[in-house]
């Protein structure tokens, strides 16, 4: 099973000042825990739940409580507030955020409407602040990185076609009210379709596309109506090449992993597959890379040591004003892609 990943430090300690508030989601500990062993140093946690504070603290007690969000928002220390809060909110904090003069860094996905993203898109023209997503599944996952990397530099050509698999674990008894509620969660595209989106640009090195077919439904969860248990979209990405992601909440309890995502993509010169956080069916098989062009047969494997450069760059690129970590372009066209898609599943399931 994938394990989190080392991240060298990039800066001295006090150096880059951030705080963390509204802890609706347990990606916050990622974002965090990425951003302290890029050398980060983490100041303060907001939260108006109390429980949620004291559980945060138990892994980073560097962390003090502060009183309130605008405590947050007026420390003129803090350079960037990491933020996983429910998926409707995240737009209106960021924009907080964005005024206080300070740099945002929230979970996926980024928005739950296109009016949140063109509101967001006017803030950050406006204020001249960082507007980051945390898509985890290629940024904090080595596997994945390292596959779409390879891909990047040349490893099997042009990109033809993208395919990745997502199931998720649902955990019912773990997730609050506001997770089956989709006017809050935004539907299962904008969740955690918004990985498959990004690393559908990122990888082609697209800048955007066109959705040819998308669906999300409830399929297995009828005491749930405001859930969507199943996703899938096809998009043609403007570098002409073909993609294709379906996800899910339906990883079985026997999986090892949170979910066995593959990927897999094609190239005019080679293929790569990814086994993103498991082997499955081989009882000592960890994540693996798979490669194969006109020059070689390839297995990467990984242990979990692996150092990853996003949280580094992320720290530099807020520091320098520079965009080595990730574009603003691509992420808004990640969100902007990934919420047309929604929009087509929502409109054909009417």
């Amino acid at each position: 099973m994938a394990k989190m990943h080392a991240a060298n430090p990039v800066v001295a300690p006090g150096e880059f000042p951030f705080a963390v508030a509204f802890l609706s989601h347990s990606h916050i500990y990622g974002q965090t825990r990425g951003l302290v062993d890029a050398g980060a140093t983490l100041t303060g946690v907001f939260d108006p739940d109390p429980a949620k504070v004291a559980a945060f603290r138990e892994r980073f007690p560097q962390a003090q409580p502060a009183d309130s969000f605008e405590a947050i928002l007026a420390d003129p220390a803090i350079l960037l507030v990491a933020s996983a809060a429910i998926p409707d909110t995240r737009a209106a904090i960021g924009g907080q955020v964005l005024a206080a003069d300070k740099d945002y860094f929230t979970d996926k996905g980024p928005f739950t409407t296109l009016g949140q993203l063109a509101a967001t898109r006017a803030a950050v023209a406006e204020t001249g602040r960082k507007y980051l997503v945390y898509y985890g599944e290629r940024l904090h996952n080595a596997p994945t990185w390292e596959a779409c990397e390879l891909v990047r530099g040349g490893a099997i050509g042009r990109v033809l076609q993208v395919l990745i698999m997502a199931p998720h674990n649902l955990v019912n008894e773990a997730r609050p009210p506001w997770f089956y509620d989709k006017n809050r969660m935004g539907g299962i595209l904008t969740d955690i379709g918004s990985h498959q989106f990004e690393q559908f640009l990122y990888v082609a090195g697209a800048a955007g596309g066109r959705v040819n077919y998308a669906r999300a439904a409830n399929m297995g969860h009828p005491e749930h109506p405001g859930l969507e248990d199943f996703g899938e979209a096809s998009v043609t990405l403007d570098t002409g090449a073909s993609a294709y992601c379906r996800v899910d909440w339906f990883n079985p309890r026997a999986s090892r992993a949170w979910g066995d995502g593959r990927a897999f993509i094609l190239g005019t010169d080679g293929y790569v597959e990814v086994r993103k956080n498991v082997d499955a069916g081989n009882p000592a098989g960890g994540p693996r890379v798979i490669l194969i062009n006109h020059d070689e047969e390839r297995t990467i494997t990984f242990d979990g040591s692996e150092p990853l450069p996003f949280f580094g760059r992320m720290i530099l690129d807020c520091l320098h004003r520079t965009e080595e970590a990730m574009t603003q372009k691509h992420a808004f066209a990640v969100a902007e892609l990934t919420l047309q898609a929604q929009a087509v599943a929502d409109a054909a399931a009417t």
